[in-house]
């Protein structure tokens, strides 16, 4: 298929262009398309998707329009389709199409999400979007982190369901003689043909077991057929699956019976029709099946700059070096920069620097005024890049990560609990210079450290006689403190956020990400659910979402093109 090229010019008489100006408000999102759609979604763009030869595409550019108006107004690809047809905003959007442009089936929707997936930008259409809000001035160096449940698009399987689909998709992967191979173990009165349960006398709980028992065994067996063989990959996949489904969910009692384990695993596979949704908290009490989207906004313009699809299971923290990639990478250059510079030049910048704060000792005599003639810190704090986050983000790894990068963290970290109201661990002395801990009643241990830096500090006997023993712990040993390897960054963390001024800047700067959240899942279908499976194509569809959201938001600042580049008309 080639590459289909716009339409430019437009029929005076069937256009919809004097029918929309004038209706269409040009701060919306439909009048900034109209506007500006060929420079923000050229038909060149998108021309690596396509051939040299035989039957010209849909243009690219219009199909682009599509997509994101699909995307802000929730529809399916058929509705989608039919407001192209019928709803002239969406023709006036793709550069002010004619009444009676012929419109086109859904499956070209479906034949582009394709193309940009097995491509080498397939993020092209949100990356587009934030070169214009970069382009604008619109994008600064401070990210606000936070990330939102994404329901999956399917059922959630109960055991028996997944153990038996699991069967089934093992099977239907396997051909010839080695699927009348695995089917000739098979020991159940079961052809694994139709989906769903199966037949059980599902109140009777001996038949129940017999019946898992029966599934279990006739799964291992499949897989006892499989082992050592080189497979194809499908089916490789198929047996990884239901190995997996076995081992999570069911456990073999003393004589030999498989019963459905009395616990969930870590990682619970919840679905074979989409095998990567989980198990989610977004908090304690607020559970949920699927996925996570996660996103890096700009607090200033409320520009989303990166999206992450995850696991549902997943914490926050896990995501967030990708969301702030482009943070990271601007002060690893910075930092190779520095490097390069001779020591001549840093000799002289010293000198320079001594001297100046000699002038300013010799007329203020303070030294206050000398740290700050001394301190480049102090000068660039008004521009000092800066991540902000929940507590979910304030985990140690990730603030070692940013204090490495030379980025503020404004990411707040949980402060430590102990249960029953005793004494937590910030009550206790931890000198990591010494390597002891001291606690509250004046008694000071050494930290035991592993091979990976982490540490145990044991009072042990010292509790047998304390007087503060029954306000610190009930255990027999005593109190132990667990010291990890990045315990002096979330001290400093934790004291840095009790300042007024970072908890202030904190409050008014942290919530601005819920309410681009909430700009993104405000309809329930294509919003909160999931539209497609699996991470790959959720995070695409999810980064499809955000760059219409950022089209909006653009058109509010009043986005337009100049001969000079972009520019926004507020601020």
């Amino acid at each position: 298929m080639t590459l289909g090229r716009t339409p430019r010019q437009a029929d005076l008489f069937r256009s919809t262009v004097g029918f929309c100006d004038g209706r269409v408000g040009p701060g919306s999102i439909y009048g900034l398309l109209h506007r500006e759609c060929e420079r923000l979604f050229p038909d060149e763009v998108f021309s690596d998707l396509f051939t040299d030869i035989g039957r010209r595409s849909v243009p690219p550019m219009i199909v682009a329009v599509v997509m994101v108006l699909q995307r802000i107004e929730g529809c399916s690809d058929r509705e989608a389709v039919d407001r192209f047809c019928f709803d002239a905003r969406w023709k006036y959007a793709a550069g002010g199409l004619d009444f009676d442009y012929p419109g086109f089936v859904h499956t070209v929707l479906v034949d582009m999400r394709a193309r940009l997936a097995a491509s080498d930008a397939p993020n092209r259409i949100f990356d587009a979007v934030l070169d214009v809000a970069k382009a604008a001035g619109l994008v600064g160096r401070r990210r606000v982190l936070d990330s939102t449940p994404l329901y999956d698009a399917v059922a959630t399987m109960d055991t028996v369901t997944l153990i038996r689909s699991a069967i089934r998709g093992l099977l239907k992967a396997a051909d010839g003689e080695l699927a009348d191979e695995l089917r000739a173990v098979l020991a159940r009165d079961d052809d694994y043909i139709s989906a769903g349960k199966p037949v059980c006398e599902y109140d009777d709980p001996a038949a129940r077991v017999e019946m898992v028992d029966a599934l279990a065994r006739d799964g291992a067996a499949l897989l006892v057929v499989l082992d050592g063989r080189e497979l194809a990959e499908a089916l490789d996949q198929a047996a990884a699956l239901l190995a997996t489904v076995l081992g999570q969910d069911l456990d073999q009692d003393e004589a030999g019976v498989f019963r459905i384990a009395r616990r969930v695993a870590r990682d619970r596979v919840i679905s074979t029709v989409d095998p990567e949704a989980r198990h989610g908290h977004k908090t304690a009490a607020r559970g949920f099946d699927g996925y996570k989207g996660h996103i890096g906004v700009d607090p200033d313009s409320e520009i989303i700059t990166a999206t992450v699809v995850g696991p549902g299971n997943a914490g926050d923290a896990t995501a967030a070096e990708e969301l702030i990639g482009d943070l990271l990478d601007e002060h690893t250059t910075d930092a190779a920069t520095a490097e390069i510079e001779t020591t001549a030049e840093i000799a002289a910048a010293v000198a320079a620097v001594a001297a100046v704060a000699a002038v300013v000792v010799a007329v203020a005599g303070t030294a206050a005024v000398v740290a700050a003639a001394v301190d480049p810190a102090v000068e660039v704090a008004a521009d000092q890049t800066c991540v902000y986050g929940d507590n979910a983000y304030g985990t140690g790894e990730f603030q070692d990560r940013l204090d490495r990068a030379g980025i503020e963290s404004k990411c707040k970290t949980q402060p430590p609990v102990a249960a029953g109201g005793r004494f937590a661990k910030d009550r206790f002395d931890i000198d990591l210079d010494a390597d002891t801990v001291r606690c509250p009643a004046g008694n000071t241990t050494p930290i035991i450290r592993d091979r990976n830096g982490a540490g145990t500090a044991a009072f042990g006997a010292a509790c047998a006689g304390c007087p503060l023993r029954e306000r610190c712990t009930t255990a027999r040993a005593g109190r132990t403190i667990s010291v990890g390897v990045h315990e002096g960054v979330l001290a400093a963390a934790r004291t840095r956020q009790r300042d007024p001024d970072w908890a202030a800047d904190y409050r008014a700067t942290r919530p601005k990400v819920e309410r681009k959240i909430g700009h993104l899942m405000r309809r329930k279908h294509g919003g909160r659910r999931a539209r497609v499976r699996g991470t790959t194509k959720i995070g695409a569809d999810f980064a499809l979402l955000a760059a219409a959201v950022n089209l909006a938001r653009l058109a509010v600042l009043g986005m337009a093109s100049t001969r000079s580049g972009w520019a926004a008309a507020i601020r």
